[in-house]
């Protein structure tokens, strides 16, 4: 059965935002998987376009018409694009959900399941599959101080499977069963609207990257935990918008981190400390070392 956004007249229980650029086809079939495979309660879809040159928001109007259209004008970015989702969102629950990805038949409705089980959780990720089945990597600790050091020593590649200096990108992770993590991929990002009532919107500063990185730190912080959930499963093509600017993307992701010390750690660490942070990072800008 195929119903959606006022399909049951209730308001919905889940809202799915979808910020796109440029992926038309990949967006036409998360849409698909969507529509094919709805949560057993009542939801919406808003697709917000960043003035793709593809057609991405004709296809939407002409073969989704049950979905809500945001068009904009400019590429807004990333963050601001989600936050004019979630502003025009109705649901007690939040999706973020890039466009190259598909969800199972299943996906939503365990989802919702857990997060109505676990009331203490205020966001969960999804288990995410390369389109032949692989496990992909998507979950990480959080950029500390210690963990960009063990990064740059290259201890945590020496040690990849150590929980200590693989900290940051938790190699040794398994995901085959639910577990508490620092900050899931937003690729799949469901919040309550409880989070973002208490902890605000995305942060705009971070157009492009560590904007969710910023928004689970804060999640975090304000006493909320975030899973990591195997049952809830989508398959991600991966990087189908950053790989169209992937220099300039890797720039911006060095920028970003740096503006996240700025944000979270400037006052809280020595400044000797911090100096040498900000230092590593922009070396690392040159040398690609992450």
């Amino acid at each position: 059965m195929m119903h959606g956004d006022d399909s049951c007249g209730a308001p919905p229980t889940l809202s799915v935002c979808i910020v796109n650029w440029n992926t038309r086809e990949l967006l036409r079939a998360c849409l698909r998987s969507l529509y094919q495979h709805p949560p057993d309660e009542p939801f919406e879809v808003i697709v917000v376009d960043n003035a793709s040159a593809d057609d991405s928001a004709k296809m939407v109007q002409a073969e989704f018409p049950q979905a809500i259209l945001i068009p904009n004008k400019e590429n807004l970015g990333y963050a601001r694009g989600n936050n004019q989702a979630i502003q025009r969102a109705r649901g007690e629950f939040i999706l973020l959900l890039n466009p190259d990805t598909e969800v199972r038949p299943d996906t939503l409705s365990n989802a919702l399941r857990f997060m109505r089980e676990h009331p203490e959780v205020g966001a969960i990720g999804a288990r995410q599959r390369f389109p032949d089945g692989r496990v992909q990597p998507s979950v990480r600790g959080f950029p500390t101080p210690r963990n960009l050091l063990f990064e740059v020593l290259g201890l945590a590649r020496l040690f990849p499977r150590s929980r200590l200096f693989a900290a940051y990108r938790m190699h040794w992770f398994t995901y085959d069963r639910p577990m508490p993590v620092d900050q899931p991929m937003g690729t799949f990002l469901m919040v309550r609207r409880a989070v973002i009532e208490q902890v605000g919107l995305m942060d705009e500063a971070f157009p492009l990257f560590f904007n969710d990185v910023d928004w689970c730190y804060r999640i975090w912080q304000a006493g909320w935990q975030i899973w990591f959930v195997p049952a809830v499963e989508i398959v991600h093509h991966g990087g189908a918008s950053t790989r169209q600017i992937r220099r300039a993307a890797l720039r911006e992701s060095h920028r970003a981190l740096e503006r996240f010390y700025r944000k979270h750690y400037r006052a809280r660490l020595p400044l000797p400390l911090y100096a040498l942070i900000v230092a590593l990072i922009r070396l690392s800008t040159w040398l690609r070392l992450w």
